[in-house]
């Protein structure tokens, strides 16, 4: 009996070692840092939210994963991408962050790029759009986990295209960006046999729209199609509703637009707007239940970056569990073996080069009338599957090949 005894304890106490020996962290805690814009013109639809919502992943999680307690720290890149890779090298190289997420627009995104690659850590960006992140400056340790330029470029022009509109005139913020939306755009509309009829190209963070909606308005295309982010675009389709164009029969295509810019317009001059996006916070009960929480937070519905950090950090802490460490290889190479499946992604999955395909869907912004409560501001007219709409890997990024 005592023999027996002493055999369970000795049995139970090697399970034990032999799981501690399996569990390998880098340290003593799981960190993850939230890369954003806490006050400039990407703030309102990352920023404060996004934090939010990667605390949101690590508290529904438990707050720690394989005996270690996981943190959530927070630095503001000011959309300058030379602060931004300061802090990603001293959080990487001092503060031992283990996975960096958020970082809004494209030059901060791929300047952080290039410290996570050299310092072979983690990071996912969720508001960095540039398609060369997953194309020509892919890497295995960095992820794209919502939207490409390419998928919202797409989803948009092939579906308004279908739905009659044949013309085209771009107003294109004038970076890198811009120039990615429109010349996507171009090629799906350019194939489908529509035609563009010219495009004008305001400076980021022009203030006065009114030339370009004229020039656009002149051109009596059916489709103005947005070529930009904020703030280009939010003075844009205001300035477009004060001189009439949507009732004058033109129609808007947003390649790029939040439910939190549509919010600050209100739907007396969105309405109309057509748009694609990879997040709904009303498109069925799975998406309400969590929006509502976060709205019991932030006092506002998320948008598709910030849900999009919730879905990719609770991922990324599960690939930690599962694989045992917090080795990034590893967890990179865990995170890719499962589909991905949650209140955010609708037949996702982490392809070798990085990118998170998944539907879309394409919506319209819905007139005062058809707005029945708070935040209703969407009708869904299409979904778009995510091989359509993100493509086949971009043959510049060596990744996964043999």
């Amino acid at each position: 009996m005592h023999v027996t005894r002493l055999s369970i304890l000795s049995a139970v106490a090697l399970a034990l070692l032999s799981s501690a020996a399996s569990a390998q962290l880098s340290d003593e805690i799981v960190k993850i840092g939230v890369l954003t814009d806490m006050n400039g013109p990407a703030s309102t639809p990352s920023g404060q939210g996004s934090v939010t919502a990667a605390q949101m992943a690590v508290e529904d999680f438990g707050g720690s994963v394989l005996g270690k307690p996981i943190s959530v720290i927070v630095g503001d890149h000011q959309l300058k991408p030379d602060i931004g890779a300061a802090l990603a090298r001293r959080w990487y190289d001092i503060d031992q962050v283990d996975l960096i997420v958020d970082v809004p627009v494209s030059a901060v995104g791929l300047a952080v790029q290039n410290v996570a690659n050299d310092r072979k850590r983690l990071f996912i960006t969720h508001s960095t759009g540039a398609a060369d992140f997953h194309g020509k400056f892919c890497s295995p340790y960095t992820m794209q986990w919502v939207f490409d330029t390419r998928a919202l470029a797409v989803g948009t022009a092939q579906e308004v295209v279908k739905r009659g509109g044949d013309s085209w005139y771009f107003i294109t913020d004038d970076i890198a960006f811009g120039h990615a939306l429109e010349r996507d755009a171009s090629a799906v509309i350019n194939k489908a046999g529509a035609k563009i009829l010219g495009a004008a190209r305001p400076p980021f963070g022009t203030s006065d729209m009114s030339s370009f909606v004229l020039q656009a308005q002149a051109s009596k295309a059916k489709i103005t199609g947005i070529a930009g982010g904020p703030p280009n675009n939010i003075n844009e389709i205001k300035t477009a509703g004060e001189f009439g164009i949507f009732k004058g029969g033109q129609q808007m295509a947003a390649l790029l637009a939040l439910i939190t810019d549509i919010d600050s317009l209100g739907l007396q001059t969105a309405q109309g707007l057509l748009l694609t996006t990879a997040f709904y916070w009303d498109m069925d009960d799975q998406t309400r239940a969590w929006s509502k929480r976060f709205f019991d937070k932030m006092k506002r519905m998320p948008t598709m970056w910030q849900a999009g950090v919730y879905s990719s950090v609770m991922v990324y802490l599960n690939a930690i569990k599962e694989a045992g460490t917090d080795e990034p290889l590893k967890v990179a190479a865990k995170m890719r073996e499962k589909p991905i499946e949650d209140f955010f992604a609708r037949n996702g999955r982490l392809r070798e080069d990085g990118l998170m395909v998944h539907d879309l869907m394409l919506v319209q912004v819905k007139s005062p009338e058809e707005s029945k409560y708070p935040w209703d501001y969407y009708k869904i007219l299409a979904k778009i599957s995510g091989d359509e709409a993100f493509g086949p890997p971009d043959p510049a990024c060596g990744l996964g090949k043999k």
